[in-house]
């Protein structure tokens, strides 16, 4: 078995060390020994505890939470694959998720209860405290990728005409504050933010000075029904550490901090590179089922357009049982426009996707692309012209697939960036289907542009 100081400080350093302790950890449990696994466990952080967790079999993971008991970090919850957590949670006894939500921050605890069965739900609820109850059910009623579900309950707003010692003591005084603050908000008597405070330049001023003589008042404020991709542009953009977050109203509801925001572009990111191969919003955690659910949709309309593909083949078997080497060449005019198309695709929704591709620029972008096309066609077909010169000896048969590969590479340029444009004109999200109609853009085209070419010049 693995000591576990070493993992750890293997953990530490690089996270290399997670499948070496959930393999002891696995060990230890199927040995009827679930003290030493948790002591395998008990020392680490809530991120690395949690990547050990998700390596583990279903019923290894609750065992390991139950072993460890009272030390177990309710924060490894928040730190889980979202399968993964809905899996414990609905395993998981409600009295321990009750512990759980009542000492994780309201968005954190949101998200561990919020697709338990209604009954399960609401006897968590009747177990926390009035307070923290009234926070969980309202950021419950926001929608799930907003940012009225990423923020935080807990904030620090005072009056504009408080002084700064008046601040201070009742920083000193009150029970009810967050933990961790970096800022405090300055709103009027209906909860509209003024302005807001720096904590450190709150210590570096006078305590007889009025909070609105130092308030910065050009905060940049969200709604709470934003979405949460477009919350991560603008902390992006504009470089922001924390936002205050208003309903409808303008009153303040809710703070966002930079933490929770680079979880959403990194999911939003994944889930973008998911969408774009067709997996959907799937996890190694899924069941067989779940995962040939989220797969097998786009392979069925691969497979319809592949026989799309193969109609255009059949239409030129007559050329091809003429010339085997066209059956052999085939896949590279297909293989090179597929990839071309891809790589442009890909570019093309990242873009989209962070607003940087717009009707202003559309224009210049599609010009660009296919000159790129062109470049990238001109520079394959001479390479390709001449293996094919030395492979059969035909420089005709070369012309014709150096041909091919220009047209092909053009095509395959312009769907690339057409298709994800039409699509998301369409209000439509271009990731998930824009790689099938490239790939069978360039898949037909290059076939009907080699064999159409081959019939007229070799055949």
């Amino acid at each position: 078995m693995v000591d576990n100081r070493d993992i750890k400080a293997g953990l530490d350093d690089s996270g290399e060390f997670a499948s070496r302790i959930a393999g002891s950890v696995a060990d230890a449990l199927a040995s009827s020994a679930p003290a030493a696994a948790a002591d395998l466990v008990r020392d680490l952080k809530a991120p690395d505890l949690a990547e050990v967790i998700e390596q583990l079999a279903p019923d290894d993971r609750l065992a390991l939470i139950q072993a460890l008991g009272t030390s177990f970090d309710y924060e490894v919850l928040s730190e889980l694959d979202e399968t993964v957590r809905d899996q414990l949670s609905e395993a998981l006894p409600n009295e321990l998720l009750a512990r759980a939500v009542t000492e994780l921050d309201t968005e954190d605890a949101a998200y561990v209860i919020e697709s338990l069965e209604e009954s399960d739900k609401q006897e968590i609820l009747a177990q926390i405290p009035s307070g923290d109850r009234e926070a969980l059910e309202r950021a419950l009623e926001y929608p799930e990728d907003s940012a009225g579900r990423l923020m935080q309950a807990d904030f620090v707003a005072v009056a504009p005409y408080w002084t700064v010692g008046n601040v201070i003591d009742h920083m000193r005084e009150s029970d009810d504050l967050p933990d961790e603050f970096n800022e405090i908000f300055v709103v009027d008597p209906t909860f509209r933010v003024l302005g807001s405070v720096e904590l450190s330049r709150l210590l570096r001023t006078q305590r007889d000075i009025t909070v609105s003589t130092i308030m910065n008042t050009d905060r940049h404020m969200v709604l709470a029904t934003e979405d949460q991709e477009a919350l991560a542009r603008q902390f992006q953009r504009y470089d922001l550490m924390s936002a205050p977050v208003v309903d409808a109203n303008n009153r303040l509801v809710g703070v966002v901090t930079v933490d929770d925001v680079v979880e959403v572009i990194q999911n939003e990111a994944e889930e973008d590179m998911k969408a774009l191969a067709g997996v959907g919003d799937e996890s190694l955690a899924d069941s067989v089922l779940e995962t040939v659910r989220s797969r097998v949709p786009w392979l069925i309309v691969n497979l319809g357009t592949a026989i799309l593909a193969s109609f255009v083949i059949k239409a030129f078997d007559a050329t091809i049982e003429q010339m085997v080497a066209l059956a052999v060449l085939m896949p590279i005019v297909a293989s090179m426009g597929g990839n071309a198309g891809t790589q442009t695709m890909t570019v093309t929704v990242r873009a989209l996707a962070t607003n940087k591709l717009s009707r202003v620029n559309a224009r210049r972008v599609v010009t660009r692309e296919a000159f790129v096309g062109v470049a990238n066609g001109i520079i394959l077909s001479s390479i390709i012209a001449a293996v094919v010169f030395f492979w059969f000896g035909s420089g005709k048969l070369g012309g014709v697939i150096g041909a091919a590969m220009i047209v092909n590479a053009i095509a395959a340029a312009l769907a690339g960036i057409l298709i994800p444009l039409a699509m998301d004109s369409l209000d439509l999200d271009p990731a998930p289907a824009s790689g099938v109609f490239v790939t069978t853009v360039t898949d037909v085209v290059g076939f009907f542009a080699f064999l159409g070419l081959a019939s007229i010049w070799l055949v």
